[in-house]
């Protein structure tokens, strides 16, 4: 009988049984009011990493704020709200669209991309971070951009690979339907990742107080797009009263209670980016 492969959270020096959850806040950086809610829940411990949008206008704010905590590269090739607006900080223009900024849909990144200016973009970006004093500990992809593509997903893993960091992965189940063993693929390359995956819609306190009644053994990710309330984020974000519903969530008592009620072992993405560079 061949030996049993030790999962992940026997790795990270738990037991097979256990639940461990990473809460990341997506798109720090990308205003002011993103910046404050992120950090607040970083700080109070209802978050345990958060992703940055280097090329916003407030990622340098938010670095400025930044007093060590959980901080990935929230790698970005689209900038899809309307009247607010960012571009590469690489000279790519494959990377531009007729309004100046990033295109707004992944289908027109895919369509006009060259793939040497992604790659050198994306690897400016993360670069960057460093440079700000960021202690980057993982990567995902703003929109799915580089995880919906094997071309692009390509950059992707070799960016995990050169940085020595973990990457957002969508679960198993989806791999039929984007096409490539994404997940197979990064295990090859020594990359590590969470067991599950959950995709959370802008406003997502419905899918995770469900996921958190349904927690499986294994490590797993949910992530929010907090924002406090303020004429910036109703001006800027579309959806703002879904981010800021978000916020509330992670100020609420009652979703400390309900973290505590599912068993879950908070840890965050620095934990598995230890155990990658320690492998």
């Amino acid at each position: 009988m061949p030996p049993t492969e030790t999962s992940l959270v026997e790795r990270l020096g738990y037991r097979p049984d256990d639940k461990l959850l990473i809460i990341n806040c997506d798109d720090l950086g990308s205003t002011r009011a993103a910046n404050a809610s992120i950090y607040h829940a970083l700080r109070r411990g209802t978050a345990t990493s958060a992703t940055l949008m280097v090329p916003c206008p407030w990622a340098r704010d938010a670095a400025r704020m930044h007093m060590g905590e959980d901080v990935g590269v929230h790698l970005t090739l689209t900038s899809e709200w309307d009247v607010y607006r960012w571009g590469p900080i690489t000279r790519s223009p494959s990377l531009l669209d007729g309004d100046g900024g990033f295109p707004r849909t992944i289908a027109d990144v895919w369509d006009h991309a060259d793939l040497d200016e992604v790659l050198k973009e994306c690897r400016a970006q993360i670069e960057r971070a460093i440079l700000w004093g960021f202690d980057v500990t993982h990567l995902d992809s703003h929109m799915g951009t580089l995880q919906l593509r094997p071309e692009f997903f390509n950059v992707y893993l070799e960016l995990a690979v050169e940085f020595s960091l973990p990457l957002r992965m969508a679960g198993a189940s989806a791999q039929r339907l984007i096409g490539f063993p994404y997940r197979k693929l990064a295990a090859a390359e020594g990359v590590v990742f969470t067991d599950h995956f959950v995709n959370c819609p802008v406003g997502a306190r419905k899918t995770i107080e469900k996921t958190l009644f349904d927690l499986r053994p294994g490590v797993t990710e949910v992530f929010l797009h907090p924002t406090v309330d303020s004429d910036e984020s109703r001006q800027a974000n579309p959806d703002a009263d879904r981010r800021i519903d978000d916020d509330a969530l992670l100020r609420d008592p009652l979703f400390e209670q309900l973290l505590a009620r599912s068993g879950a072992r908070l840890i965050s993405f620095r934990a598995l980016r230890d155990l990658q560079r320690a492998t």
